[in-house]
């Protein structure tokens, strides 16, 4: 068994990641949107599995995750929880769906959770999204947080630079950070903040602080897998590791199809009937 195959076949759950913390376990998370990804990442041992509204970006081609529908995220998350057997599968709720009140809110997550067999739910903010977290979590579903840079704000943003660079900012995130946990909270995804600041979050919170450009001092990380495997081009963020490059590979392996295909040596005589 290679060594990153994990041989704990155990189903990761909400509280065996906050043991993980307590054990110093650094915490594995991808994204993923379909079943066949899902399937290999489960695989191969990750811990965490987010079926991202990122999917608007990397499967639609949208700029942003603003143009996410309920239905269409459902579709997604449904496809990855029918993969999964050991990993925690946690799926955002689009835009729109939360931010209204806390019935409507509530109602759209009971239909992700129905309707996709994931586990749990990703919401993005602070104060002004506690009441929704709540009613939530009282209706018996897991839910994390994300802070720092949240996508779904990005027409308020304006940009993609770091967040919570200055005294204010980030004082506000520290104590959004805390208000998610006393709301019942598993985990926290903290988005392009300074690694300093990450820390200090990750040391006074007692759930899991998973971090995406926020440093190593955190419980966790996060990527797009489309980033971390180079299937897409042009984005290379400060935090962004790539792992392989698998646009060079797939388009090797296309172009060497067509070649065989137009020169008539795909199919030979042992690939046909």
């Amino acid at each position: 068994m290679a060594a990153y195959l994990c041989s704990d076949n155990r189903k990761v759950t909400t509280l065996r990641l906050i043991e993980m913390k307590k054990q110093g376990e650094k915490i594995s998370m991808l994204t993923a949107y379909d079943y066949t990804t899902a399937k290999i990442f489960d695989a191969a041992g990750l811990d965490v599995i987010l079926v991202g509204d990122s999917a608007s970006n990397v499967m639609l081609g949208n700029e942003t995750t603003v143009p996410m529908t309920l239905d269409k995220m459902i579709v997604f998350a449904g496809a990855v929880a029918k993969a999964v057997k050991r990993a925690l599968v946690v799926v955002d709720m689009p835009f729109g769906t939360y931010q209204v009140d806390p019935t409507s809110a509530v109602q759209n997550a009971i239909r992700i959770m129905q309707e996709t067999g994931a586990d749990s739910l990703k919401l993005e903010g602070g104060l002004e999204i506690i009441p929704m977290v709540k009613k939530i979590i009282d209706a018996g579903i897991p839910v994390m947080g994300h802070l720092g840079l949240t996508p779904q704000s990005i027409n308020a943003f304006g940009t993609y630079a770091v967040r919570a660079k200055d005294e204010a900012e980030a004082e506000k995130l520290v104590s959004d950070a805390h208000l998610l946990e006393e709301a019942g909270c598993f985990a926290v995804v903290l988005e392009k903040i300074p690694a300093k600041l990450a820390a200090r979050v990750a040391s006074e919170l007692k759930i899991p602080v998973i971090g995406i450009g926020a440093g190593g001092q955190v419980d966790g990380q996060v990527l797009v897998f489309a980033d971390m495997l180079g299937l897409t081009q042009g984005f290379s963020p400060r935090f962004l590791r790539r792992y392989a490059d698998l646009n060079t590979v797939v388009t090797d392996a296309v172009g060497q199809y067509i070649t065989d295909v137009k020169q008539g040596d795909f199919p030979n005589e042992n690939e046909q009937y």
